[in-house]
């Protein structure tokens, strides 16, 4: 008696895996498999390998536009406070000097803009890596250990519209990986 799988039986992947040896061999492959039409795709090396951010198609982030706008948030609202705490709250005169001396508010209106400016990039930056990340499902790869040390590795997941399993599997072999894997999710 055969036992066919129903769909909640299908074991979930996360993507196809291909292994390279060399950073120039990741980064054409890379270009390749963007040329291709695959879009969901990410790769990891052991160290900075010039050109494949671009290669898998990341473009720009959004991580300055945050902290420019985290900065002119601080430089206004430090400025906004002291212009509230010397004509509002607290007026004082000294010495005949007019309530809103501007000059005096410099230093602090710089402070508050480069604190809501740094504190705006740490938010910013681990909110668009998705971090913190402890788990990743590419860490269920065993070769993938070497990710850190020496080996190269492009992952296509497998919400790309273009991903089938076994065309892409093909694909990465053709690529000129040493190793395909399916990644389990």
């Amino acid at each position: 008696m055969s036992h066919e799988l129903t769909l909640s039986e299908i074991p979930a992947i996360h993507g196809a895996m291909g292994e390279f040896e060399t950073p120039e061999a990741l980064r054409a492959a890379c270009q390749r498999a963007y040329a291709e039409g695959y879009r969901r795709m990410d790769a990891y090396a052991p160290m900075p390998v010039a050109g494949l951010a671009e290669a898998i198609g990341f473009r720009k982030n959004k991580v300055a536009l945050a902290v420019l706008i985290g900065g002119i948030c601080g430089a206004s609202g430090g400025y906004g406070l002291l212009c509230w705490i010397t004509i509002i709250a607290y007026p004082h005169n000294v010495g005949g000097r007019p309530l809103h001396s501007w000059p005096a508010y410099i230093p602090i209106t710089f402070e508050c803009m480069i604190l809501l400016a740094a504190l705006t990039a740490l938010v910013s930056m681990l909110a668009m890596n998705g971090l913190p990340k402890p788990y990743h499902p590419v860490f269920n790869v065993p070769a993938f250990d070497r990710a850190s040390i020496d080996k190269f590795f492009l992952c296509i997941e497998s919400t790309d519209p273009k991903f089938e399993t076994e065309d892409t599997l093909a694909f990465l072999r053709d690529l000129g990986a040493t190793e395909v894997s399916v990644v389990p999710a």
